[in-house]
């Protein structure tokens, strides 16, 4: 029996069993990467609004110093940054994209959630994204995970009266 006839025809298979297998291969790899930063950006949204709907806790409801705009700062650039400037958490999540709703402003409020005229616990009600503006993931390879519009994301926190 001729040992190298053998090995000879088996030299092509293999090459082929790898190029069948690599194609769904990197298509599981970019779902699992693209759905990672998905998930990754949705954390980050949802971390910005607590800590901005935290701030807001801390102060009286109203926009008298400018605390509102100081929340959707905090919202879309990060903790420490209250003035709006430098580099967003994440691309295209802007200030346009924050709604606040507190005793104040009920306008924005669920369920009349903030207005409770007088009576127990004002509550202050922070959203990203939603129905004017949804924040949209953008996905680098829309042909295996599509963009994804997040829907509004809230947090709502006992306010200092």
């Amino acid at each position: 029996m001729n040992l190298t006839t053998n090995k000879n025809k088996q030299c092509g298979v293999v090459a082929i069993e790898f190029a069948l297998v690599i194609i769904p291969l990197m298509i599981i790899v970019f779902g699992i990467t693209e759905f990672g930063r998905a998930f990754t950006q949705y954390n980050t949204i949802a971390k910005s609004a607590r800590d901005a709907a935290r701030y807001l806790s801390t102060q009286a409801p109203g926009n008298a110093t400018g605390q509102q705009d100081t929340a959707a700062c905090i919202a879309v650039y990060g903790e420490g940054y209250t003035s709006c400037s430098g580099a967003g958490l994440l691309p295209g999540l802007t200030t346009a994209m924050v709604q606040i709703c507190d005793a104040t402003s009920p306008i924005n409020c669920p369920n009349n959630l903030a207005s409770n005229n007088g009576v127990g616990t004002n509550m202050v009600t922070l959203t990203i994204g939603g129905d004017p503006a949804p924040y949209s993931f953008v996905s680098f390879v829309p042909f295996i995970v599509p963009n994804i519009n997040f829907g509004p994301i809230s947090v709502t926190m006992p306010q200092a009266t």
